[in-house]
């Protein structure tokens, strides 16, 4: 499969074009940016095209992977839909919900595969944990922290735009959304939203299984304090997910594996657009109850 990499950022440069290059079953095609210069310079890094243009990319790949912010991301990953391309997306799809069905519409009608890269879900162990935990009846409630320190460090994506406008829900909130849902079902209702300290948000949420589940997500959580925790209690007593002994390269090639399969096959995989674009709608549900945009109005739709 020819794949072609949207986006030159911090994340596509350590990830993405690592993954891309090195996986056996992908023919690495080329890179498209925002800023030429900085797509000439990944692109030479490893040994593949510079494209000016991305619909002379898209007509050159059977595939993309998107790295780019998600306000672009949706109406990029729609166009290549429409190219009959294959797509490789990134959390969150969308910061809307119609732009994320939008995305999940045009893969749907352009039977094309689509995979979202939800890092802890193609990471082995944790993959492995939430199978067994999914399988699993009569859990009862569930705990997930994800606690980032991404503006109080030297991290390289303190400078990303989206992420000091939307914060912890919309960077990390996917992470943890993605692990609870497989194992504790759809969210029916956000219960509650509270903001806590700089950017740290705290959920409540009712899932379909009637277990119920709280979330505290940050950004700006104190370096020695970071970390992402989810706990389960039921009737099978406690368990934690465990940690991964793999970075993110192998995660993303264990993703690139996931669409190939889903092309090869014609079957969705579980991380398709259209579980983004729901995730998507838990988020902006999330959001309203935030900004007080839905006062008294407790339901997620999406």
């Amino acid at each position: 499969m020819r794949i072609g990499l949207l986006g030159t950022g911090p994340w596509a440069r350590a990830t993405h074009a690592p993954a891309l290059a090195g996986h056996p079953g992908l023919d690495f095609a080329g890179v498209w940016g925002r800023r030429p210069e900085e797509a000439g310079a990944l692109a030479g890094r490893h040994g593949v095209r510079a494209y000016d243009d991305v619909d002379a990319l898209l007509a050159d790949v059977d595939a993309v992977a998107v790295a780019l912010p998600p306000s672009v991301q949706a109406g990029v990953a729609v166009r290549a839909a429409r190219a009959g391309r294959h797509l490789l997306l990134d959390k969150p799809l969308a910061l809307g919900t119609a732009e994320a069905r939008a995305v999940a519409e045009a893969a749907e009608r352009a039977s094309v595969a689509s995979v979202v890269f939800f890092t802890t879900r193609f990471q082995r162990e944790p993959e492995a944990w939430i199978g067994e935990q999914a399988s699993t009846a009569g859990w009862f409630t569930a705990r997930a922290q994800w606690l980032g320190a991404v503006f109080t460090s030297d991290s390289p994506f303190a400078a990303s735009p989206w992420r000091r406008e939307k914060g912890a829900l919309w960077d990390v909130g996917p992470h943890a959304l993605s692990v609870l849902l497989p194992v504790l079902g759809d969210v029916r209702r956000v219960l509650a939203a509270v903001h806590g300290p700089a950017d740290t948000v705290h959920l409540v949420l009712d899932h379909a299984t009637g277990a119920s589940s709280t979330l505290t997500l940050s950004l700006t959580a104190p370096p020695a304090a970071a970390g992402a925790e989810v706990e389960l209690r039921g009737e099978a007593g406690v368990t934690l997910l465990p940690g991964s002994s793999e970075g993110a390269v192998p995660a993303l090639v264990r993703a690139a594996d996931a669409l190939l399969t889903a092309a090869r096959t014609g079957r969705p995989h579980a991380c398709d657009a259209a579980f983004g674009a729901r995730i998507t709608g838990i988020l902006a549900a999330a959001e309203a109850r935030l900004t007080g945009d839905r006062p008294g109005q407790p339901g997620v739709t999406a």
